[in-house]
């Protein structure tokens, strides 16, 4: 039996949610054709469905919300493989940095790191222009650094 992938037009900002509704409803139906649900980190409007023909996953995303509808073409693997396989790179964070962060509702804040964990791959900041000093935790891809702190490398947690 052989698979194809699909692109799925989603709205946008709702990935997730058609993920969550699309793999619901696998599990009531295992046999329904879709084999494989992928939402690239980073692509918005767009999932990956893996699934034995064109007609059944035509036929199983009908009535899904936020779902736009397949692509015409199948997806050759080779063109979505970078997206899949999940790459460790280490941050090159210490403490004491200053890093500004680059997401959530902090955005564009410069902050001190104070501690670094990196099991969870999170770090807790306090912003530089608050009154008060107030611990933030903050995923490490949520930030980057602008000033290095002399002697911070030897002082990594």
């Amino acid at each position: 039996m052989s698979t194809q992938i699909y692109g799925l037009r989603t709205a946008a900002n709702r990935e997730d949610q058609v993920v969550d509704y699309l793999i619901s409803k696998l599990q009531k139906n295992p046999n329904a054709g879709i084999l494989a649900v992928i939402r690239p980190h980073g692509m918005r409007g767009y999932i990956f469905v893996e699934a034995t023909s064109k007609g059944e996953a035509e036929a199983t995303l009908q009535g899904v919300p936020y779902a736009r509808g397949l692509l015409a073409n199948e997806i050759p693997y080779t063109e979505i493989e970078h997206m899949l396989e999940q790459v460790k790179v280490e941050m090159n964070i210490h403490k004491n940095d200053i890093v500004e962060i680059i997401s959530g509702p902090f955005k564009r804040e410069n902050a001190k790191v104070i501690r670094i964990n990196k099991q969870k791959e999170e770090i807790v900041v306090e912003l530089l222009e608050a009154a008060v000093p107030i611990p933030i935790t903050v995923k490490m891809d949520a930030v980057k650094v602008i000033r290095r702190e002399e002697g911070s490398e030897d002082k990594e947690e």
